[in-house]
């Protein structure tokens, strides 16, 4: 399997990926440079798949390198995770996919139209499903680390939650029983995990993110308001 690491330099961080007469899949616009014997392939999906990718907004072209080098993917003022998929079955939150290796099934995974109008994403959440032997690279806003449930509840007020194993279920509840008290908590709908699986999180974004984050909403708060 291909060697990914993280390399961190001035604040931000990057993924670097050795190849050894071996392949990658990315997200589509991750390259950001690379050298060596490495080829780029992105092929057109089959009609099928594209009609798939209409219906539910998964990425039409995700691209493979294949060769001998490295490859390095865009940095972010965020971060990335590495982890072992280890033959089993994960839901990613939506943005969170970045590569993987080849022997990685990517797919996508819809959710109900109730639970993404509760959870905020709007009418669809389309997040990806992945599956397989080898290795996943997460993007992160911030550090993430492992949790495990054993029949047991986690609930989250944001996107905090990386990816599930397909184990837990998934929902958007309000905060509280009853309207008024969602209103008066200020907290509103809240994402609830349930079951036994894996999570991985990520609820404590790098400074850098968050200042960037901060900036950008400030700026389209006073676009919006035509400042």
């Amino acid at each position: 399997m291909a060697d990914f690491q993280i390399i961190e330099q001035e604040g931000v961080r990057l993924v670097k990926c050795t190849l050894m007469q071996e392949t990658v899949r990315t997200e589509s616009g991750a390259l950001y440079y690379m050298r060596g014997s490495i080829a780029m392939e992105s092929k057109a999906p089959s009609m099928g798949g594209f009609l798939k990718a209409l219906t539910t907004g998964e990425s039409i072209f995700r691209p493979t390198y294949t060769g001998t080098g490295e490859l390095f993917l865009e940095p972010s003022l965020g971060g990335f995770h590495i982890m072992d998929c280890g033959g089993r079955t994960w839901i990613l939150e939506s943005g969170a996919y970045w590569a993987s290796d080849i022997g990685i099934s990517v797919d996508a995974h819809r959710e109900s139209t109730m639970t993404s109008l509760k959870s905020g994403e709007g009418f669809f959440d389309f997040q990806t499903k992945i599956s397989g032997q080898g290795r996943v690279v997460l993007h992160a806003q911030g550090p993430a680390e492992m949790m495990e449930l054993r029949n047991d509840r986690l609930v989250v007020d944001g996107n905090y939650v990386l990816a599930r194993s397909d184990s837990i279920r998934y929902s958007a509840q309000r905060a509280t029983k009853s309207l008024f008290g969602s209103l008066t908590s200020g907290e509103g709908f809240v994402r609830i995990y349930e079951g036994s699986g894996t999570l991985v999180l990520a609820p404590i974004p790098y400074w850098r993110q968050r200042l960037f984050a901060a900036v950008a909403h400030r700026h389209a708060s006073h676009s919006a308001a035509g400042e």
